[in-house]
C-alpha cells in the first residue's frame, strides 16, 4: 500500500510502513554528550599562528600558516582581507523589551571572531588557520584528518573542509571502507549569515580534541565552514557575481556549488546539514507588526520525488530529537518559514519544494538533509552567542542522532539506492508539485512590549504535497551531442552518463513546444536574486522510433540519481536545463521508454 507525505505542521509524518515505531530519545550516554558540548565553555583561540594585530576594517596581520604533521594538503596563501559586519555597539532593530527575550547562554565560545572587541568575524586566513590546528590536535589522538582543498570561490578564494575519521585515511575511498555514515556539515552558504560559521569551528574544535571525540567511534564528518568566501568577505547575501548560491546545487552555476557537488559525489554523505540565518524584522515587522521569535527554524528536504523513508528518517531520527535538545538548551524552535516582499500578501510558506536548493537536491542524492536556521540575519553581532549556541546545540544533536542510528543508515542508504534505480521504466515520477494551503498560528512576538503575539497566517506546508503534473517514469533520456555543459554537471553531480559509441535507434518521447514564454526563477515567494531570465515552456510528447547518432549520450535512470536526473531534464519546470539554458533546445532531449539496444561506453 503507498504510503502518504500529507502530514499537518502540528503532527508530523507518519509512521514506518512496518508500523515500528521509531526512538525519539537519544540513549544516555549520548543526551549526556550533547549536554556537556553545549553548556562547557571553551579555552580562548591561542593557536602558535594567530594574528599579531588586526588592522583597521577587520583586515589582518598574521604570520603564515606553520606546516603541521597530519594529512594535509598544500594551501593557498591567506587572505589579504578579513570580512567586515556590523560593529559591537550596534542599535537593536527592536525595543529592550524583545532582546531582553534572547538573553546570552551560559556558556561562552571562543573563536577568532567571537573575540571580545572583535567587529569582524572569522577571517578567510583565520578559518585556514583554526581547521590546521584541529587537524593537528585531532592527529596526537589518533584521529586521521585533513584539511582539504575542495575548489575555489570566484574570486579565487580556496575552498576548504576539514575531515575527520577513525578510519585508515582521510580520502572518500577510506571514509567508506570504514561502513560508517558521513556526515557533511555546511556553513555560511549566505555571506551575511555568520554563526553557523563560527559554530561550525566550535563543532571542529570539539571533534578534534573536545567532548564530542566519541561520536567519531561510530561515523566520519567532513566540514565545510565557510562555503561563500566571497560573499562573507563583502557582507552579502549572495557570490561576487550575486548569485544565491543555495539556489545553485542543480544547475550548478557558480564555481562554489560546483566545488560542492563534486565534494558530495566524491564523499557521499549520508547526513547533509545546511547551516543558515534567517532575518527577524523587515518583512514580517511590516506586514504584521510584529518580530520573528523563534531561535531556530527547522525544515528537512521536501521535494516531491525524494524517497519517503528518507522523509521519515530525517522526522524521527533527526528533527524529534532536534526538537528536544533546543528545548532543553531553553532555545525555540519552529518549521522554517518564509513570506514574500509584497506587503500586501500575507501568506507565510515553509520552505520551497524545488530541486534547486542545498536541502532538496541533498534529498534527491538520496541523503537526510536538514536545514537549520538560527535567528541573526541582519542583526550584525547582536545575540551572536546565543544564535552560536544554537547552531552548536543543533548540530551536536545530529552528530549524536547519526552515531546513535550509523547501523540503521548503513542499510537505509544502500536500500534507498537500489530502490530508485529499481524505479526506471516503471509507473509515474511527478514533474511539478505544489504545497497545500491551510492556516497556521504563527507565534511572533510584539515589537514594544516583547510578548508573544500569536497570528493566524494563511499557510503553505510543505510537508503535504499537492501533485501539478506526472509523467511516466522513463528508463533514461537521449541527449543530443552538443548537450556537453548538461553532461558535464550531472557528472559533477555523480550521475552516470553514457556514450554513444555507433549509430542506431530507440523508442521514445520527444518534446513539442506548445507555448514559451520568458520569466524569473522563485525562490518560494520571490525571484532568485541574480539568475538570469529562464524559458518557461508548455511542452506535449510524440512517440516515435528516434535515430540517434554515434556521440550522443544516453542517461540512464537504473541508477541511485535517477529522481536528480529527472529534475535536470523534464524541461518544462523552472529549475530544469532546458528553462535555465543548459540545453539549447528541446531537440536536445528525448525521454527513452524501452530499455535502448545500443553501443555504449561510460564515460570517465
Amino acid at each position: 500500500m503507498p504510503l502518504s507525505l500529507r502530514t499537518t505542521p502540528a503532527d508530523g509524518p507518519l509512521w514506518w510502513i512496518h508500523k515500528r515505531r521509531l526512538a525519539m530519545l537519544l540513549p544516555p550516554a549520548l543526551v549526556t554528550l550533547l549536554i556537556a558540548c553545549t553548556s562547557v565553555p571553551l579555552p580562548p583561540w591561542t593557536p602558535a599562528n594567530a594574528p599579531a594585530t588586526s588592522a583597521p576594517g577587520g583586515a589582518e596581520t598574521s604570520k603564515p600558516p606553520p606546516p603541521v604533521a597530519v594529512e594535509t594538503f598544500p594551501v593557498a596563501p591567506p587572505a589579504t582581507f578579513g570580512p567586515p559586519t556590523a560593529p559591537a555597539n550596534q542599535p537593536a532593530p527592536y525595543s529592550e523589551a524583545v532582546a531582553a527575550r534572547f538573553a546570552a547562554p551560559s556558556v561562552s565560545y571562543s573563536t577568532p571572531g567571537l573575540q571580545s572587541g572583535r567587529i569582524a568575524f572569522t577571517s578567510q586566513s583565520e578559518i585556514q588557520a583554526w581547521l590546521r590546528d584541529q587537524a593537528a590536535s585531532a592527529s596526537r589522538s589518533g584521529i586521521k584528518a585533513a584539511v582539504l582543498p575542495f575548489g575555489k570561490s570566484q574570486r579565487g578564494e580556496t575552498l576548504e573542509a576539514l575531515v575527520l575519521t577513525r578510519g585508515s585515511a582521510t580520502d572518500p575511498a577510506a571514509l567508506m571502507a570504514t561502513g560508517r555514515p558521513t556526515v557533511l556539515l555546511i556553513g555560511q552558504q549566505h555571506g551575511d549569515e555568520p554563526a553557523g560559521s563560527e559554530a561550525l569551528l566550535v563543532i571542529a574544535r570539539e571533534l578534534a580534541q573536545g567532548l564530542l571525540q566519541a561520536t567519531l567511534e561510530r561515523i566520519n564528518v567532513v566540514i565545510v565552514a565557510r562555503a561563500n568566501p566571497d560573499g562573507a568577505d563583502q557582507n552579502q547575501r549572495g557570490t561576487t557575481g550575486g548569485l544565491d548560491m543555495n539556489r545553485d546545487h542543480l544547475l550548478l552555476n557558480t564555481p562554489e556549488a560546483q566545488a560542492l557537488a563534486a565534494l558530495t559525489r566524491d564523499y557521499l554523505p549520508t547526513v547533509v546539514v545546511n547551516a543558515h540565518e534567517y532575518s527577524p524584522v523587515n518583512l514580517f515587522l511590516e506586514k504584521f507588526g510584529a518580530v520573528q521569535k523563534f531561535d531556530a527554524l527547522l525544515q528537512y528536504a521536501t521535494n516531491a520525488n525524494t524517497s519517503e523513508f528518507l522523509t521519515k528518517a530525517a522526522e524521527e531520527w533527526y528533527r524529534r530529537p532536534l526538537l528536544a535538545a533546543l528545548k532543553g538548551q531553553g532555545l525555540t524552535t519552529e518549521w522554517y518559514y518564509t513570506t514574500s516582499s509584497d506587503l500586501a500578501d500575507r501568506k507565510v510558506s515553509m520552505g520551497d519544494l524545488r530541486p534547486d536548493s542545498g536541502r532538496n537536491v541533498g534529498g534527491l542524492k538520496n541523503a537526510v538533509s536538514l536545514l537549520v536556521q538560527s535567528r541573526g540575519t541582519g542583526l550584525g553581532r547582536l545575540h551572536i552567542q546565543r544564535r552560536v549556541h544554537t547552531h552548536v546545540t543543533a548540530l551536536s544533536s545530529v552528530l549524536a542522532s547519526t552515531a546513535q542510528r550509523a547501523v540503521e543508515l548503513s542499510q537505509l542508504r544502500p536500500y534507498i539506492d537500489k530502490a530508485i534505480s529499481a524505479q526506471a521504466c516503471k509507473g509515474e515520477a511527478i514533474v511539478q508539485a505544489a504545497p497545500t494551503e491551510a492556516q497556521y498560528d504563527l507565534v511572533m512576538l510584539d515589537p514594544v512590549s516583547g510578548t508573544d503575539k500569536a497570528v493566524t497566517v494563511d499557510w503553505d506546508s510543505a510537508l503535504a504535497l499537492r501533485s501539478l503534473k506526472t509523467r511516466a517514469r522513463p528508463c533514461g533520456y537521449w541527449l543530443s551531442a552538443a548537450s556537453s555543459t548538461a553532461v558535464e554537471r550531472l557528472r559533477l553531480h555523480g550521475v552516470k552518463v553514457l556514450r554513444i559509441t555507433e549509430p542506431g535507434s530507440l523508442l521514445g518521447d520527444s518534446y513539442r513546444e506548445i507555448s514559451r514564454s520568458e520569466g524569473e526563477r522563485q525562490d518560494g515567494r520571490e525571484p532568485v536574486p541574480g539568475a538570469s531570465p529562464i524559458v518557461l515552456a508548455q511542452v506535449s510528447l510524440t512517440r516515435s522510433v528516434v535515430d540517434v547518432a554515434r556521440g550522443s549520450y544516453y542517461v540512464p535512470l537504473n541508477q541511485p540519481l535517477g529522481n536528480l536526473v529527472l529534475a535536470a531534464l523534464e524541461p518544462d519546470t523552472q529549475s530544469s536545463y532546458f528553462a535555465n539554458r543548459i540545453l539549447d533546445g528541446l531537440q536536445s532531449t528525448v525521454r527513452v521508454m524501452v530499455e535502448p539496444n545500443l553501443k555504449l561506453e561510460e564515460l570517465l
